[in-house]
């Protein structure tokens, strides 16, 4: 069996995973990105509210890559930062305070990613 390492010589992933899934199961890895370009052209919601929706999502599984990712998308299609921190809030009456307070640096990170914003704010 190959090496993940010696796989392929493909730096430029998407997501750091994908070089070994690709490496293990190649078939799987084009399944797998065959089945997220369909989710991909679904038509609603718009995608500012899809990023909210997975970065929400992220908040909830405790992903601070998949926070930071989703902000940064969410606001390079117009979310505004009260936009992204509230609906991070959002998830405290079913998730609690600490996923949401974990989340926030995160989130401020790829929007300011996405924004040339300073990250933190006085």
């Amino acid at each position: 069996m190959a090496r993940p390492d010696d796989a392929t010589d493909q730096d430029d992933w998407t997501f750091p995973f994908e070089k070994y899934l690709h490496a293990v199961a190649p078939g799987v890895h084009d399944a797998q990105n065959a089945w997220m370009s369909q989710i991909e052209s679904l038509r609603a919601p718009d995608r500012k509210t899809t990023e909210l929706i997975r970065m929400v999502c992220t908040v909830i599984l405790r992903n601070p890559e998949g926070v930071q990712r989703h902000a940064m998308l969410a606001a390079e299609v117009g979310a505004t930062w009260d936009e992204i921190a509230c609906s991070i809030l959002l998830t405290e009456p079913a998730w609690g305070l600490l996923r949401a307070v974990e989340a926030l640096p995160f989130a401020r990170k790829g929007f300011s990613a996405a924004s040339d914003l300073p990250a933190e704010t006085d």
